[in-house]
């Protein structure tokens, strides 16, 4: 690398294809570039120029240029971390803790052509001599590069935006940032890393600077930009040249209105990204059991003898409920922290009744409430003073919170991190031992799985609010935010029942399953007459059969990171077609659901990866890789199970048992049990299940330590003969 490099990051300010000429750049310049929406009339601009000298350190050092520094430093964990003008890891709202200890094995070395460079295990990091950062797998091969960043800083003073563009192998996808796209895929295009929302709403759009990109013959790598000032991220994929050799790389443009130019890449394959990443950011926060279930949100101004009857509404319908979540209906005069006494006397008491009944109350809290007489400001609680309140709820009987913001308010997403924190830490001690708190929040920064996840409200509406309710939640958890999912409302905004038949049928697949009310009368699915309700049972039953499951993937996302709802090309991140993807999904690693999201569809295509896959509805297997027609009627959707899948699921007792799908002859199996353990730890030791098939019969053993054993569990086999069998 050399000097062009600094040309490169030249031409990426507001400069595209042949337009170069000097006249062309100065209206682009003026038209687009810095100074046209900068802090003043005049600014000046910066890059490193070239390099002066080197520090060496464990792990890396710092290299000096003209006019800036970047400090490099390889962690033991394999993640790499990069900041420019004496930026640091720390402090950092997004770190759970303190930096982790750079790999004493790294050092910075001399790079061909005056740059340098730093050989890790993992990953090795080569600078040139005029900033450029590049990161390269094991063998040598480019996973990205990052031109010099470039600086525009007001004469008057006042924070310097900045810019950084990047480059990627033609054949790499984007994925992330985890906010409103319309897919896992974010589109070419601008999109902006919002700094909370502003304007109407009652969910805050969730966008991290959290980048993951897929390079098919290379790996998996990670960025994250720890800036929590506003930007724009402009992305445009690659294209290969067929042969030809004449690639297009991917490009990646980062634009900040302020804040350091620091942050962190980890390469590696997706496991090993998320995990490093978790290693970071912190564990995600594990859910009580009954969070998986399903919840019902309640906005209505009624009192106690209307959440008694929604709660009987479901029961006496047959409609599993976990948990009912009170709006700002129940607050008096919408004030955080607050109960209406007149409709609400004997809290308390009311949330003992619905526990025993299976049904938790979970309260809204405004996270910010807008000034009366100044419309755009609000009051954000102080927070600890807002542990002690937190703490008040517990005592009230509540189970959980969810946060809202008032949409007229500017709400952070570190906003959010710390108000998480607040409401986790407030919660954890008061709520009965035997349990652990819910925290949900609209919006976000890397580190708020460390106290709970995010409900993303109603998204936008109609069918394309469906598909971008699915987006969101993939997204989130490549983000490192496990736990998620939208709000399935019906009634006048989007009108007909078969989009809520299909909102809902995808949620019960989701981390998080929130319903709203079916009309003015705040009720359930029955709103919409006996065949909608019948739907809903089916799609709700399942739900609560899985719960088990749901259970050990929090478990394990906890452990490990890896997301609950994951893309199909997860584990296979090589097959290009996969990649593709977007209107399916793998739940763990033993389900793939297929979602409907086009209307009047009754089939659809579902492509599958290789493997055997079998149809969970009728039984059938198919080999992957390929692409299949199935039948999609309104009662259902098509989700298939791995072949080898070892899934606890809740028995007909009310116990768990071992839903087991043969292996293709010749081939084996298994899967991990987390079962729920009822305190706040990490919970019990995995159970670690293997299948082996031989002929037509399926051996199930436990492994342990003492070896293999058989299972303490009822386990069931299906696959066999497209119908099912008790072992």
């Amino acid at each position: 690398m050399n000097g062009r490099d600094l040309v490169r990051s030249w031409w990426s300010v507001g400069v595209t294809g042949a337009a170069r000429e000097p006249r062309t750049v100065r209206a682009a310049w003026l038209r687009r570039g810095a100074d046209a929406t900068g802090p003043g009339p005049r600014v000046r601009a910066r890059v490193p120029g070239a390099v002066r000298e080197v520090e060496p350190g464990p792990g890396g050092g710092v290299i000096r240029f003209a006019r800036s520094e970047l400090r490099v430093l390889v962690a033991v964990n394999g993640a790499v971390f990069w900041g420019w003008d004496g930026a640091g890891p720390e402090p950092s709202y997004a770190l759970a803790g303190a930096c982790p200890e750079p790999d004493p094995r790294a050092e910075l070395e001399p790079d061909t052509d005056g740059g340098w460079r730093v050989v890790a295990e993992r990953v090795t990091v080569a600078v040139s001599r005029h900033g450029a950062l590049e990161v390269l797998t094991p063998g040598g091969v480019t996973l990205r590069r990052d031109l010099p960043p470039r600086w525009w800083q007001a004469e008057d003073g006042g924070p310097a935006r900045w810019m950084q563009r990047s480059e990627v192998p033609a054949d790499a996808r984007f994925f992330g940032p985890g906010g409103p796209v319309e897919g896992p895929r974010p589109r070419d295009g601008a999109h902006r890393l919002g700094n909370g929302v502003t304007g109407t709403g009652s969910a805050a759009p969730v966008t991290m600077p959290v980048q993951l990109v897929v390079v098919a013959d290379a790996g998996t790598h990670l960025l994250f930009v720890d800036n929590p000032w506003d930007g724009t991220l402009t992305l445009r994929e690659g294209a290969e040249g067929a042969g030809s050799g004449h690639d297009r790389v991917g490009t990646s443009e980062l634009r900040m209105e302020g804040g350091p130019v620091r942050g962190w890449v980890m390469a590696g394959t997706p496991a090993r990204v998320l995990l490093t990443w978790a290693s970071l950011a912190g564990a995600p926060a594990l859910p009580p059991a009954w969070a998986f279930g399903h919840h019902h949100v309640r906005e209505g101004a009624g009192g106690e003898d209307e959440v008694r009857r929604v709660v009987a509404g479901h029961l006496e319908r047959g409609l599993p409920l976990d948990a009912v979540h009170l709006g700002n209906g129940h607050l008096d005069g919408g004030r955080a922290f607050t109960v209406d006494q007149d409709r609400f006397p004997k809290l308390p008491v009311l949330a003992d009744e619905l526990r025993r009944e299976g049904v938790r109350l979970v309260s809204v809290v405004p996270a910010a409430v807008r000034a009366e007489d100044r419309r755009g400001e609000g009051a954000f609680p102080d927070l600890p003073d807002a542990r002690v309140r937190y703490a008040g709820q517990a005592a009230r009987g509540f189970a959980g919170v969810w946060h809202r913001v008032d949409g007229s308010v500017p709400f952070g997403r570190v906003d959010a991190l710390r108000l998480g924190r607040a409401a986790h830490e407030g919660l954890r001690d008061e709520v009965p031992a035997d349990e652990r708190p819910l925290v949900l929040s609209p919006s976000g920064w890397p580190g708020s799985q460390r106290y709970g996840g995010v409900w993303s409200g109603e998204g936008a509406a109609g069918w394309p609010g469906l598909r971008a309710s699915l987006a969101r939640v993939v997204g989130l958890g490549l983000c490192g935010v496990p736990f998620s999912g939208p709000d399935v409302v019906g009634g006048g905004r989007d009108g007909g029942f078969e989009l809520y038949v299909r909102r809902l049928q995808l949620a019960a697949y989701l981390p998080l399953l929130r319903t709203g009310a079916v009309g003015p009368a705040d009720g359930g699915p029955w709103g919409y007459g006996a065949a909608v309700l019948g739907h809903a049972r089916v799609a709700l039953g399942e739900r609560r059969r899985l719960l088990p499951y749901f259970v050990t993937l929090a478990h394990l996302a906890r452990r490990t990171g890896a997301p609950m709802v994951r893309p199909v090309w997860w584990p296979a991140p090589e097959e290009r077609q996969l990649r593709d993807c977007e209107d399916a999904f793998l739940l763990g690693d033993a389900l793939l659901v297929a979602p409907v999201l086009e209307p009047g569809a009754v089939r659809r295509e579902v492509r599958l990866p290789r493997g055997r896959w079998y149809d969970t509805a009728t039984g059938r297997a198919y080999e992957g890789p390929a692409k299949v027609l199935v039948d999609a009627p309104l009662e259902r959707i098509p989700v298939f199970a791995r072949a080898g899948a070892v899934l606890p699921v809740r028995a007909e007792d009310g116990g768990t048992e071992l839903e087991v799908w043969a292996p293709a002859p010749g081939r084996s199996g298994g899967g991990l049990v987390v079962p729920e353990s009822g305190d706040d730890g990490d919970g019990p030791e995995a159970e670690r299940y293997s299948v082996t098939r031989s002929g037509p019969r399926v051996v199930v053993r436990r492994e342990t330590e003492d070896g293999a054993q058989e299972p303490s569990r009822p386990v069931r086999v299906r696959g066999l003969d497209g119908t099912g069998g008790q072992m």
